[in-house]
């Protein structure tokens, strides 16, 4: 043998001897001991992992919910909380068809498995770790406790986690209620989350009112929400969202959850057109922010109300709302220029109408838009009624049988002095208001005192009957500001209120001094609580005779004072004008028999910090007062709101008497009995008319010079002057400050 020979004999059994150690190392017995030793360590670690790995709290999102807001007729109104909308309905509500669609399309065997597909989770694990991203498989309960418990990102840990939680929760909870909050946290695009906001996306529909078909679309859906969104879809991808609404239909026959029969009339329910989800614009914001601050009186927290969940129907009238909003559009913002008059862009409407028979708010103007000006002008209460508050004074004499200084009992028909800037008598505090336009008037009797608003003659009637008298009629009636000086310039509407204030007061007068509170919320309703609402009517607070005499008062404003802007034939009304301080402010709030309803323009600096301002000057129209643009609002509101007109006419009984029904809920102490007003009244002891000395009073408002249009002189000649205003000046203010009616 040569030595080539050799070194091939040398390398044959090398070889030999090679592949002999390789089977000896891959054996059998090795290779299944090594898988089963694998096994039994994936084992051990799944163990640990089981063991280790808790079910965790919900996470925020999930539990997150829209509060949605309806209109007394329960059209929706709108949602809040934009980060999500969701409404968490209970299974229950869902039609069993529509649940049956769901499981058929996601997970066939979903009330006979463990909770989990782990061919499924070993294929999406492998697609993570591989970059493919997501990969559909996992069952119901697997997507409940991703929405639920974990979040959406895809990483191995939070697949595993997935397992886990779900075996966890599949041997704890029952299927319904994994069923159940998987509905409610699923996305269905169109910007809804859970079944309930997705009803209302594609068909306009509560869950509860959904058919086998349309919940087969919305769990067809479920794969590919964008693409499969019917308004948006491709051609390609509507063909396969119809597959797919087939597929579940015809999963649900094989399941024997629907007829076969049945099955072969359906036709695919093509979804409604998507609309915007309603939002705080316009007076929206400003209705959604009475309701929750009527909500958060009645004891519901801030973080009850951010949670979300509630269902909130407003006392709100559609029609009436929508009137309202036409007539301030009409009546002002159409003559304003808010662009290129300084004045004109601070004007601030606002506006309150009531059901007086029952407290509810009916309409509500807050303003131009809650998202450009967020201050609701409904209710704000940094400026005062002025004299609106003259009624109360009246309506608090009649309730004590007060009397004038000579001790004639005060009714319509007492006769005062009207002397403008008349120093009052009887009183420790000095007062001497002038009339609008300075005007004195020759004995004018209450009536006519209420009519022209002269302010000589309440101031008096506010010492008469004593300010800590009217007060406490004042607050029983509704006024909310507690703290306004007890002093004769009372009668000029010093406090504070708003027009939803006022509009409760005014509605007491309307329904015959039974105690009326504006309320805007019907109902507030919520899975895990619930809210009391408020009575909106409540005990006697002024006698019915009381009240039905200052209503007799006001009629006469509306059909020859200075609210006659709102006379017409179509209603019965009754009301009072009032112009605050330097002209500020100017209000009209008045009633008919079935609706009470109080406006006000505010003036408001438009430079950072705001601050009040003179409505002088408004849309070029001289100065402000109640008996324009306010009473042609109200006017305008009122005759759309009763549909053109009401026959309805005041039920009034005991006008003029001075005897009062004196009740535990009546505010000042009245007299068992009074007498009669006598057939003659008297003037009052002391009529100066002297004017104020050159160093004026705390007190002592002058006139601002007056625009022309109709009125009356004391003597009841026509004339070209103004309607009379009342003019009130707090203390400390310098004489010609401002100019009340």
């Amino acid at each position: 043998m040569g030595r080539a020979d050799a070194r091939r004999a040398q390398g044959r059994e090398a070889r030999r001897a090679g592949s002999g150690g390789t089977r000896r190392l891959f054996t059998w017995r090795r290779i299944l001991g090594t898988f089963f030793g694998l096994c039994l360590l994936g084992l051990g670690a799944f163990a640990a992992l089981y063991a280790y790995v808790d079910v965790p709290a919900a996470n925020a999102q999930a539990q997150k919910q829209s509060n949605v807001y309806k209109y007394s007729d329960g059209t929706l109104l709108a949602r809040s909380n934009s980060e999500v909308n969701r409404e968490i309905v209970d299974l229950g509500v869902v039609p069993k068809s529509v649940q049956h669609a769901f499981v058929a399309a996601e997970n066939k065997s979903f009330y006979r498995d463990q909770g989990v597909d782990l061919k499924g989770t070993a294929r999406g694990v492998l697609n993570t770790l591989s970059g493919k991203g997501k990969q559909g498989g996992s069952t119901i309960t697997q997507q409940y406790v991703k929405n639920y418990y974990l979040t959406q990102e895809q990483t191995v840990t939070r697949k595993l986690k997935e397992l886990v939680i779900s075996l966890k929760v599949d041997r704890s909870t029952k299927k319904d209620d994994i069923l159940a909050g998987y509905l409610n946290t699923v996305y269905y695009g169109r910007g809804a989350s859970g079944i309930q906001a997705a009803a209302q996306a594609y068909y306009g529909v509560d869950a509860k009112d959904l058919d086998t078909s349309q919940g087969a679309y919305l769990a067809a859906l479920l794969q590919a929400p964008s693409q499969y969104d019917w308004a948006n879809a491709t051609p390609s991808g509507k063909k396969l969202v119809k597959e797919r609404w087939g597929y579940t239909l015809d999963n649900m026959v094989d399941e024997g959850w629907l007829d076969q029969t049945e099955r072969d009339k359906m036709t695919f329910p093509v979804p409604d057109s998507p609309k915007a989800a309603p939002g705080m614009e316009g007076q929206t914001g400003y209705l959604v922010e009475a309701a929750n601050d009527e909500m958060k009186r009645q004891g519901i927290t801030d973080e009850m109300l951010d949670a979300g969940g509630w269902t909130v129907t407003l006392n709100i009238d559609k029609k009436k709302q929508k009137q309202l909003v036409k007539s301030v559009d009409r009546e002002l913002e159409s003559q304003l220029d808010r662009k290129n008059s300084k004045v004109d862009a601070t004007v601030q409407a606002g506006a309150t109408s009531v059901d007086p028979k029952t407290g509810k708010v009916v309409a509500l103007y807050g303003g131009v838009g809650a998202t450009e000006h967020y201050i609701s002008n409904a209710t704000r209460r940094d400026y005062q009624p002025a004299s609106t508050f003259k009624p109360l004074v009246l309506a608090s004499a009649l309730e004590n049988g007060s009397t004038t200084q000579d001790g004639d009992l005060i009714g319509l028909d007492t006769v005062y002095d009207g002397t403008s800037k008349r120093p009052v008598v009887g009183s420790d505090i000095p007062f001497s208001p002038q009339n609008e336009d300075d005007i004195s008037y020759d004995d004018p009797t209450v009536r006519t005192a209420m009519d022209k608003s002269i302010n000589s003659v309440f101031a008096q009637m506010v010492v008469d009957v004593g300010p800590a008298a009217v007060k406490k009629t004042a607050l029983a009636m509704g006024v909310p500001d507690k703290n306004f000086p007890e002093t004769p310039s009372l009668t000029l509407g010093t406090m504070n209120a708003s027009t939803w204030d006022m509009a409760g007061v005014y509605a007491t007068l309307d329904n015959h001094g039974k105690k009326v509170t504006p309320t805007i919320v019907k109902t507030a309703e919520h899975r895990d609580r619930t809210m009391e609402p408020v009575d909106g009517v409540g005990g006697q607070v002024i006698s019915r005779a009381s009240a039905d005499t200052v209503t007799d008062a006001l009629t006469e404003v509306v059909d020859i004072g200075s609210g006659r802007e709102a006379d017409t034939s179509a209603y019965d009304a009754a009301g009072k004008t009032g112009t605050s301080e330097n002209n500020k402010a100017a209000w009209f709030t008045a009633y008919t028999p079935e609706l009470t309803t109080a406006v006000a323009l505010f003036g408001e600096s438009t430079a950072d910090g705001g601050g009040q301002v003179s409505l002088t000057g408004t849309a070029n129209s001289g100065r402000a007062n109640g008996g324009g643009f306010p009473a042609r609002i109200w006017a305008d509101y009122t005759l759309g709101a009763l549909g053109g007109g009401s026959d309805a006419t005041f039920d009034l009984r005991g006008v003029e008497r001075g005897e009062t029904a004196v009740t535990e809920t009546t505010p000042p102490a009245t007299p068992s009995e009074t007498p009669e007003p006598s057939e003659t009244p008297s003037k009052e002891s002391e009529s100066p008319s002297a004017s104020p000395s050159e160093t004026p009073s705390e007190e002592s408002p002058s006139a601002e010079t007056p625009s022309e249009s109709p009125s009356w002189t004391p003597s009841g000649t026509p004339s070209t002057t103004k309607d009379p205003e009342d003019e009130e000046e707090p203390p400390g203010e310098r004489p010609g400050s401002e100019i009340d009616q």
